[in-house]
């Protein structure tokens, strides 16, 4: 499980994707959120600009993600 602290309110779907290395580019994120490879906690979202909070899990390509 990778734990991320996020700095201020939220961090958007697509830049979490990114900061945590899960991804290469931000094209990229943007594809593997609309194509439902992303879980946000514990359901499939294809929301690109998602506001991802403290507390929230976010599942990609086996990897769980919890934002501290």
């Amino acid at each position: 499980m990778i734990e991320f602290k996020v700095t201020g309110d939220y961090i958007p779907m697509i830049q979490l994707l990114k900061a945590a290395n899960l991804v290469q580019t931000g094209g990229e994120a943007q594809i593997v959120v609309t194509e439902g490879e992303v879980k946000y906690n514990g359901q499939v979202d294809y929301r690109k600009r998602l506001k991802v909070q403290k507390g929230d899990i976010v599942e990609f390509r086996g990897e769980t993600i919890r934002i501290i």
